[in-house]
Parts: structure tokens; C-alpha cells; sequence
């Protein structure tokens, strides 16, 4: 029986490469990298030129995903999208009529990306988030700025006296605490969560930069039943499905809901396993099938941590990469000052353990990297 392919579209598509291969199917890739990593998961990939820079445009990346379509031997059964696309709200659309989205809706999108329908059904349901607002604030302390639909934490501004408004930004009241995201497998019968914690990666130039995640045992997460029962009131309440994820502040006893990501996230590396069940999930899940994986506390925690070109802009030699490292750049790929280098892995009996591990890692590759001889 040959395998079914499906297509992927991401500003890095390698996790959900990896995930769809282990679940039995071809993925057919398209994304801003082409690494090492998603070159050896995919049936085929096209990197899409300036993505990472300028974003996705419509006429590159519909032509990377005709090529695909066209070279392959069986019609993909859709498109799953993950990060980068979800300020082109249009292009989303357009991809839904062409290869049929496998995932939530653009509406549903839409929803979620849009502060002035999202915030208010916020209100309306009585679920705690931070001050927002279209207009910047007339103190600008403790404010910050969000591009709508920006992803990565890469577009957030602190906000200074000279802060003005912009199209598609609006502002947040800043609040300390700890990131906190649900992973949710939605589906018409039920829904199945896994909880992590996040960390910034914090440069000059983006101080909120996402750095990482670990695994989090439910049982050990404070606030885990009011976040639940958030993520069970907007599944509903915007009709999602498939893979989703939740970004709380968790200060003192509240859970400040910060926004969701309707498509598959960053975490799937940290929760995925051998049989690639979060893929198949998703796919069971939008195609309207029952759930068949249920939430639960897992054995040992894992996290995944993101080594960024800190150091400054970098030609990759011909390195002996760690296994434990992922989103591995060809020989010769020149990643700019501040851009993401490389993926970090690391399992240990507690999330604090493994995310020290994680950094240990990070500080050796980033070793490696900087310092080998380039050959």
C-alpha cells in the first residue's frame, strides 16, 4: 500500500516533517529553511527565498507547493499549516480552496488573530487576560506592542514615549509570571491536553524572542483546572479542531490567557513520540474522526530549546552535529546575526533537570559552531 502524502507549510517545517514520517505518512514540505533535518524526514521540500525575512507571499509559496504536488505520485490528502502564516489571513484562504486545510478554519483563525473578536469573547466568557488595546496607551510603562498574527515572540515591542499606532499592531499591559502553554487535540468528542513551560530567549533587538519549552506533569502545574476549563470553553466557542495551543501568564493564582495558536505549535517536539500519535491525531481529529489519545502525566519531561546566532551572523561548516540537536543548516547555509541556529533536546526525571541539560546543550553547540575549524 503506498503512503499517503500530505502537504506542509511552515516558517520551519521540520517538526511536523518528522511527526508526519513517524505517523506513516509522506510529508511534501515547504518552508523558509530547507535544512538537513527536514530534507531527511520529507518526500520533498522547497525552501521558499526571503520567507523568514520578509514572511510568506502568495505567488513563492504557491509555486513551491505546485512543485510539490506536481512531482509526487499520489494527491496529498491536504495542507497542514504551521507557524508563519498566521498573519496572512487571505493567503490562508486561498490555500484551503487549492489543497483543502487540514486543520482549523480560516474563520476559526481569524477569530482567534483578530484582538478586537478575540478579546471580547475573552470578556464575555469571563476569562482572565491582560489589558488590551488597539490605541497605544498614554503610559507606556509596563506596555508592550504585538504585530496581530506575528508568531515566535519575535515582533513584541516594549513600548516607549515615542510608541505610535501602527496597522495590524495593538498594545498589551505587560504582566510577569510563568509562561504556561496547553497543547489541545480537539475533536468532536473530547479533547486531550499536555501542559509545558515556557522561557524568552531575550536578545536587544526582540526581548521576547521564544526560547524554549518542557513538558510539565499536570499534577505539578498551578492553575492547571482554570486553564482547562478555558481551553474547553473556546474550543467550543471558536469551533476548533485538531492540534491547538494555549499561552497563559500564570501569575499568583490567575491564569492570564495571551493568545492561541490554531494550528500545530513549537511543542511537538517535547510531546510527540515514535509512532508520530500527535500527527495522526490531528489529521483523525479534522477529519472528524473520535479521540482516541487522552491527556495524562507523562513519565519523564522533556524540553526543547532554540540556539540562536547570539554571536553574530554564521557560515555553517561540515560539523559533527550531536544527535541531540535538530534543524541542522547544510554546509555552507549563512544564517544572520540573531536567527535561529539550531534545535536542542533533553530528557530528564524533572523539567527543571531537563531544562538545565537543555542549556548545557545549547552552550556546547553553540561552542561547536562558533568555534570548530569550518571544513
Amino acid at each position: 500500500m503506498t503512503a499517503q502524502s500530505v502537504l506542509i507549510a511552515a516558517f520551519s517545517g521540520r517538526a511536523l516533517a518528522q511527526s508526519a514520517r513517524r505517523a506513516g505518512y509522506v510529508p511534501l514540505v515547504a518552508d523558509a529553511f530547507g535544512d538537513m533535518d527536514t530534507i531527511a524526514a520529507a518526500g520533498a521540500v522547497r525552501a521558499v527565498d526571503d520567507a523568514m525575512n520578509h514572511g510568506f507571499r502568495a505567488k513563492p509559496l504557491i509555486a513551491a507547493l505546485d512543485a510539490l504536488v506536481a512531482n509526487t505520485d499520489t494527491k496529498p490528502i491536504g495542507i497542514v499549516l504551521g507557524s508563519g502564516l498566521e498573519d496572512k489571513l487571505r493567503l490562508v484562504e486561498i490555500l484551503d480552496r487549492r489543497y483543502t486545510l487540514l486543520g482549523c478554519s480560516p474563520e476559526a483563525m481569524r477569530h482567534c488573530k483578530d484582538p478586537l473578536v478575540f478579546f471580547p469573547v475573552l470578556d464575555e466568557l469571563g476569562i482572565a487576560h491582560p489589558e488590551t488595546h488597539i490605541a497605544p496607551p498614554d503610559d507606556c510603562a509596563e506596555w508592550i506592542s504585538k504585530r496581530i498574527g506575528g508568531s515566535g515572540g519575535r515582533h513584541i515591542r516594549n513600548c516607549t514615549p515615542d510608541t505610535r499606532a501602527k496597522p495590524r499592531r495593538y498594545f498589551q499591559k505587560h504582566i510577569d509570571g510563568t509562561r504556561i502553554s496547553v497543547s489541545a487535540i480537539i475533536a468532536e468528542d473530547g479533547i486531550a491536553t499536555t501542559f509545558s513551560r515556557q522561557w524568552t530567549s531575550p536578545s536587544d533587538a526582540q526581548p521576547f524572542r521564544y526560547g524554549g519549552a518542557v513538558s510539565l506533569p499536570e499534577s505539578e502545574t498551578r492553575s492547571a483546572a482554570s486553564m482547562l476549563t478555558t481551553v474547553d470553553k473556546l474550543a467550543r466557542a471558536f469551533n476548533l479542531r485538531g492540534l491547538t495551543s494555549f499561552d497563559f501568564i500564570v501569575d499568583g493564582e490567575t491564569a492570564y490567557l495571551l493568545e492561541i495558536n490554531p494550528r500545530p505549535g513549537a511543542t511537538l517536539d517535547v510531546f510527540d513520540d515514535a509512532q508520530g500519535s500527535l500527527f495522526n491525531a490531528h489529521i483523525e481529529a479534522v477529519l472528524g474522526q473520535p479521540l482516541d489519545r487522552r491527556g495524562g502525566d507523562l513519565e519523564a519531561s522533556r524540553a526543547a530549546a532554540i540556539l540562536h546566532a547570539d554571536r553574530g551572523g554564521l557560515t555553517l561548516g561540515n560539523y559533527d552535529w550531536p544527535e541531540w540537536s535538530a534543524d541542522r543548516g547544510a554546509p555552507g547555509t549563512f544564517v544572520p546575526a540573531g536567527a535561529p541556529l539550531a534545535t536542542v533536546f533533553a530528557d530528564a526525571a524533572t523539567p527543571d533537570a531537563a531544562v538545565a541539560r537543555a542549556r548545557t546543550r545549547l552552550a556546547t553547540l553553540e561552542s561547536l559552531l562558533y568555534e570548530s575549524p569550518k571544513t
